[in-house]
């Protein structure tokens, strides 16, 4: 046991001492956030704001028209197919039995083709205009009284209420489970690929190197291979843990610059109306930080980072096993490796892909299922932990989850172990999966 202890203190500490450790680690939140600024950025201050000519003889569209989106709509302007491209307009909008247009349906033409978000947009604009003249011929009322019945009917959302098994009631939300799910199963996803492919690379290296050949004249393979195993495991945890403590820390700072009459608005409309929907003063990113804030405090962080941490840990030891059982079969040639890594990247890919499914349909046979076999539990049941537990994930799935996660690290830990012993000493021949399957299923 002493000897797995030094080996862990030596993984660790060369890589936490490392510069690129110290950057990654106090850069990479700031990065990320960076990146997510420059692309909501980007995509404000380049969309191209389409401008449709609406021919309509029928009275349907009234004057004057609003903007949607990217779009800006102008009614009966004196175009026609010929000239709408000089005058500006990117396309011009057919009322149904207008001109060129004889027939029952909308015709948008154009010299191009409309991409998805501008068509609904267009589709949209068209229900709407439909809506509200069916209103105004219906009740005879102004455009005001539309507007006014409209705006009350855009408030009125379901307010999700989650009932326990003790009869209390929770507020629900979706919005908040969704991204919190989704965060932190793809921050697992990610996380198996980069540790585990740190310790082949460290693995490959040291045998490389014929450095191994040194360090097992003095421990047993098994030694090194957990020590390797365990010191880079701890160098992710402790990266995860700056990671929370610097979010921590700018949570903090955001919501002290945000105004307490902002925070004290978004409070009293989440209590007054579903959805929390209200007209709010101030400004727009300030109350969108409240919201936020607001929604994010629903959910049970103490269950989640929790669960986030048994996942991120024995999933990693479930799989670091494996690729160090790999990494020691490979010898110099990295096609080698990349050919053996195959089918250990296979689950956690598809893993990733059931849990896009997972956070739509958290309760569904796959979700459910998925979440409980080791090879894709670590990133699913993530997914669908923040929806709640016991209420979408109840206490046997969650129980049992971890029980076959722990048997997995396990089981794959003692046939990585006889992998490991004869793949670390051989040279000078390419390995296969069929031979590994051989050397883990020998005898001692």
């Amino acid at each position: 046991m002493n000897k797995i202890w030094l080996i862990i203190k030596r993984e660790y500490l060369t890589r936490v001492r490392n510069k690129t450790f110290i950057l990654s680690t106090f850069l990479t939140p700031i990065l990320f956030a960076a990146v997510i600024g420059i692309i909501v950025f980007i995509t404000i201050k380049n969309t191209d704001k389409e401008k449709i000519a609406v021919l309509d003889n029928s009275g349907v569209f009234k004057t004057p028209l609003d903007s949607v989106k990217s779009i800006k709509f102008i009614l009966n302007p004196k175009v026609d197919t010929s000239t709408f491209e000089a005058q500006g307009y990117t396309a011009i909008l057919y009322a149904p039995h207008t001109e060129l247009n004889s027939t029952d349906k909308w015709q948008l033409w154009s010299k191009k083709n409309f991409g998805v978000i501008a068509m609904d947009a267009v589709n949209d604009k068209i229900r709407k205009e439909i809506e509200n003249d069916l209103l105004l011929s219906r009740f005879h009322s102004g455009n005001t009284a539309v507007d006014s019945i409209r705006a009350i009917a855009d408030k009125i959302v379901a307010d999700p209420k989650v009932i326990g098994k003790d009869s209390t009631v929770a507020q629900g939300n979706s919005v908040a489970a969704y991204g919190v799910g989704y965060g932190a199963g793809f921050l697992i996803y990610i996380t198996l690929f980069i540790y585990g492919a740190m310790v082949m690379r460290g693995v490959m290296e040291e045998k490389t190197n014929r450095i191994a050949e040194v360090v097992i004249s003095s421990v047993k393979p098994f030694q090194l291979m957990m020590g390797k195993i365990i010191g880079i495991g701890a160098v992710g945890l402790t990266q995860f843990f700056m990671w929370i403590i610097l979010i921590t820390v700018f949570s903090s700072i955001i919501g002290a610059l945000i105004p307490h009459d902002i925070l004290q608005q978004v409070n009293e409309a989440n209590k007054s109306m579903p959805g929390g929907q209200m007209n709010m003063q101030g400004n727009e990113a300030m109350i969108g930080l409240a919201k936020a804030s607001h929604e994010l405090s629903s959910v049970n962080w103490w269950l989640v980072v929790g669960c986030f941490i048994f996942y991120f840990l024995f999933g990693y030891l479930f799989y670091a096993a494996l690729f160090a059982a790999v990494g020691s079969a490979v010898n110099e040639d990295p096609q080698d490796a990349q050919s053996l890594m195959f089918p250990i990247t296979m689950p956690i890919v598809l893993a990733i892909i059931i849990m896009i499914n997972a956070i739509t349909h958290p309760e569904s046979s796959l979700a459910t299922w998925s979440s409980i076999i080791p090879f894709f539990s670590p990133i699913v049941m993530m997914a669908r932990i923040p929806f709640g537990v016991p209420g979408t994930v109840p206490y046997w799935q969650l129980g049992l989850s971890m029980l076959l996660l722990i048997a997995g690290f396990l089981l794959t830990t003692w046939l990585s172990a006889k992998i490991y012993r004869t793949g670390i000493l051989l040279y000078g021949k390419k390995a296969t999966w069929k031979e590994m399957w051989k050397w883990a299923l020998r005898r001692s």
